[in-house]
């Protein structure tokens, strides 16, 4: 197999990799010792944000890109001083737009938008024909507006060019590349390419199954999800334990999303028991790692207004083909320290007093990246819930988190562990 290198420039003075041979990627918990992980450096596409599409784009604030890219800076070095192999995704997009297929597939995809009309769409055929793979790449993740296509006099834009407003996009930006955990999902060694709910975040899973189909570092990965499925997002999905996974239900993941996953991981033999846990459809809670996220491997971070009323429908996997069994409504705690194999799960509340425990949540108090067993990654403004943990015994890295937050989403959100090691309690 030939190396891939391209030749640009990358954040923290990383430079892209040759990868000569497959690698071996592998996650069956939360909470085992990180090895690699996969994140998204904010960019270009943060400073498309503006207060007229800002909301249509999912952010609620207009973040400050400079001081983004240095809190995210920052948060990957706290990773590498923890051995963490921290990998970009616009590294490897880059890398995989050198692979022909890969290329001619993504510039496809983004030219099938049936809002752009046949004049239009020839136009940015052409101009996307002339850039280079990084160059390409950056067009993918940050989009193309209307007075950035290369026209000539003698090749016009035609009607739909022409009523744009010049601010419009041809091709619209992916501010959300930022949360990497919600377009895919590792389960034991395969990989499930999500199915985001949200319009305006379709198309970063086509991205993301570019790479992991065509990066050699990727070669031979076998999947267990696609983005042609029932809706289903990574930050709904928790690896509680060898075997057992916890799905959230509410405003992103579908109820036939979660029995979807549940099918094929039964079926591929990576887990015996789904917990499927219904959440409220609302901005604040908008996936289960939003109330919720493991920090040992019999402790739970949660959001204490619905620890005691949070409930689950478990799955059990059916013998000889067999259907899956549902059980329950149970509480969720119940529920989960049974399929994990614990007397009780300890809980560990973010806050003491309801108003600080709404705040912090809000600011994804929560959402905390587990590097190993007791020790978690979390945005220092969530004071009380990072002296919380503390206190309970679990080692906080507590990074800045101002800007980054602007999109609602913590350190577990803005990372997808690719490689940790196997868990044995």
């Amino acid at each position: 197999m030939n190396a891939i290198l391209i030749h640009t420039s990358f954040p923290d003075g990383a430079e892209p990799l040759p990868y000569a041979a497959k690698v071996t990627h592998y996650v069956d918990s939360e909470v085992a010792r990180l090895g690699t992980v996969l994140l998204h450096r904010p960019g270009p596409e943060l400073a498309r944000l503006t207060p007229r599409n800002n909301d249509s784009l999912l952010f609620d604030a207009i973040p400050w890109v400079g001081r983004a890219q240095e809190e995210h800076d920052a948060f990957a070095a706290a990773l590498r001083g923890r051995g963490v192999e921290v990998l970009y995704l616009a590294t490897l997009l880059a890398e995989t737009l050198a692979v022909a297929d890969a290329r001619a597939e993504l510039t496809d995809l983004v030219l099938r938008s049936p809002r752009l009309g046949d004049t239009l769409r020839r136009r940015i055929a052409d101009h996307l024909a002339y850039l280079d793979p990084a160059a390409l790449a950056d067009v993918f993740t940050a989009g193309l507006a209307h007075e950035e296509l290369r026209l000539g006099r003698d090749r016009p834009g035609g009607l739909v060019w022409t009523l744009m407003d010049r601010h419009d996009f041809v091709i619209d930006p992916l501010p959300n590349l930022l949360f990497t955990r919600d377009s895919s999902v590792w389960i034991g060694d395969r990989v499930g390419v999500t199915s985001l709910a949200m319009p305006a975040r379709r198309r970063e899973t086509t991205l993301t199954d570019a790479i992991y189909r065509y990066h050699p570092r990727f070669a031979g990965t076998e999947f267990v999800y696609h983005p042609e499925m029932e809706h289903l997002e990574g930050g709904d999905v928790l690896l509680l334990a060898p075997g057992v996974l916890a799905v959230g239900v509410g405003e992103r993941t579908t109820p036939a999303g979660a029995e979807r996953l549940a099918r094929q991981v039964f079926a591929a033999g990576l887990a015996h028991t789904i917990l499927v846990v219904p959440i409220a459809q609302e901005r604040a809670t908008m996936h289960l790692d939003t109330v919720c996220t493991m920090v040992d491997v019999d402790a739970v971070l949660m959001y204490p207004n619905i620890a005691s009323t949070l409930s689950a429908y478990t799955v059990i996997a059916g013998a000889d083909g067999d259907e899956p069994r549902v059980d329950g409504p149970a509480p969720f705690l119940r529920a989960a320290a049974d399929a994990m194999d614990l007397d009780q799960l300890r809980v560990i509340d973010t806050g003491l007093d309801p108003v600080t425990a709404e705040r912090e949540q809000w600011d994804d108090g929560n959402n905390t990246l587990a590097l190993a067993p007791r020790l978690c990654v979390g945005y220092e403004r969530n004071v009380e819930t990072n002296a919380q943990l503390e206190r309970a015994g679990i080692e906080v890295i507590a990074i800045a988190g101002s800007e980054l937050g602007s999109g609602r989403g913590g350190p577990r959100c803005m990372s997808c562990p690719l490689v940790r090691e196997p868990l044995r309690r």
